[in-house]
């Protein structure tokens, strides 16, 4: 079984037998509890192996609120282990992940270890030299959601591409992709590229963040085609297609299994004049707009108001009718639905009732920039049925399907 990947094809013998440690590594892991051996181990539990791969490199952790093995925060679980953790990055909704989507996130100091935390999000997305002055290995651990516009894999692009350049190993601690069962959506376009569209890949991807790493590397996405010197720590007993719950909310506004599921399609709305639901107790389980009073099938009511995760939230203060979309989602719950497909027939139906030429934000092309494409909205607008805009992607999900067998673990 094939647990562990190093992108190391420079030194060739080095990376067969650094394979063959980790892999036995993997297997002893395994062995060693063979009451439970089809347990999902993610890769940032697999500690003695992590030592094993760090020994005693100076390492700086890209992390939030997720990085954890069990209820102990990975920093702390690998400062208690003797490692030599010197800096953490954080990402976007910053290192404990109470930041709004969007918002400014400050380079700081955490108050627990002392250690240094450098912001990588805003302005400064991709860490510098200077940031980096004294890290040997950046160790990237962060739950990805499964969708394009999710920016942690963005996130990812731009350690991997510093760490390039400045000769820095990148080891990727794997987990567990929510929607990763399934590919759909828009290849992104050439022109359409941004911080929720770095890479030519759908919607929905259906990869892990090891996977998308592996990619990335492969198809030389990185500036002037550099390589990341990369490792993937991967799941055990992982399978795509089984449902799994997140432990902790990977944002402040995905706080649950059936916004998780729902988040590859309601995210479009980001791209309209609708709500979400931020500023609710359910965001992106619902959607909604005051002009949507009074239209079949859109009679659940909610008003957005500032709160945890949402302190300035789009229709703030105003009724909102739409659809509570609370039915989707729950692994644990039989009754409810596990979504197949990107779902896009809420869209065109908010469309269809609305009836308005500013439904969608044309402005900096928000709408198209989430979309990947001119061509969705285009198409909604045009009339065209759900399944004639679905037929519209199948070529390009081939081709993304036959490149994308190639990188994957699971």
């Amino acid at each position: 079984m094939f647990f562990v990947i190093s992108c190391q094809s420079n030194l060739p013998a080095q990376e067969n037998e650094l394979n063959q440690t980790l892999e036995n590594s993997q297997d002893s892991i395994q062995n060693s509890l063979p009451e439970v051996a089809e347990k999902l181990v993610v890769g940032a539990e697999q500690i003695e192996l992590i030592q094993t791969l760090l020994g005693n490199k100076k390492v700086g952790i890209v992390g939030n609120q997720t990085s954890r093995v069990g209820e102990t925060h990975l920093v702390d679980t690998l400062l208690s282990r003797g490692m030599n953790v010197v800096k953490v990055y954080s990402p976007e909704h910053g290192f404990r992940g109470d930041a709004d989507a969007g918002e400014h996130v400050s380079s700081d100091q955490d108050p627990k270890t002392g250690l240094s935390i450098v912001s990588i999000y805003g302005s400064n997305k991709k860490p510098s030299a200077a940031q980096l002055n004294g890290v040997e290995v950046l160790l990237f651990d962060l739950q990805d959601v499964g969708a394009r516009f999710y920016t942690y894999i963005s996130t990812l692009h731009y350690i991997m591409e510093a760490a390039a350049e400045n000769n820095i190993e990148v080891v990727v601690l794997d987990r567990p992709n929510p929607n990763g069962h399934y590919v759909d959506g828009p290849i992104r376009k050439k022109g359409y590229e941004s911080f929720v569209g770095m890479h030519p890949i759908p919607i929905v991807h259906g990869m892990t963040v090891g996977e998308i790493a592996k990619m990335i590397n492969g198809e030389k996405w990185l500036k002037n085609g550099v390589q990341a010197d990369l490792t993937v720590v991967s799941c055990l007993n992982y399978d795509r297609n089984m449902p799994y719950s997140l432990p902790v909310s990977p944002s402040p506004n995905l706080r649950s299994d059936a916004a998780i599921q729902l988040y590859p399609g309601l995210c479009l709305f980001e791209g309209t004049i609708l709500s979400v639901g931020r500023g609710t107790e359910t965001p992106f389980e619902v959607f909604g707009h005051p002009d949507l009073k009074g239209k079949e099938a859109f009679d659940y009511s909610f008003t957005p108001v500032p709160s945890y995760g949402a302190k300035d939230p789009k229709l703030k203060n105003e009724l909102c009718y739409g659809m509570n979309l609370h039915n989707y989602g729950d692994p644990n719950n039989s009754e409810t639905k596990r979504i197949h497909q990107l779902e896009i027939q809420w869209l065109i139906q908010a469309y269809k009732a609305m009836g308005s030429d500013d439904f969608f934000i044309t402005k900096n092309r928000w709408f198209d920039i989430l979309a990947g494409t001119d061509e969705l909205r285009k198409d909604i607008v045009a009339g065209k049925s759900e399944e004639e805009i679905r037929a519209s992607w199948r070529a390009g999900l081939e081709g993304f399907k036959e490149k994308r067998r190639g990188y994957l673990i699971y």
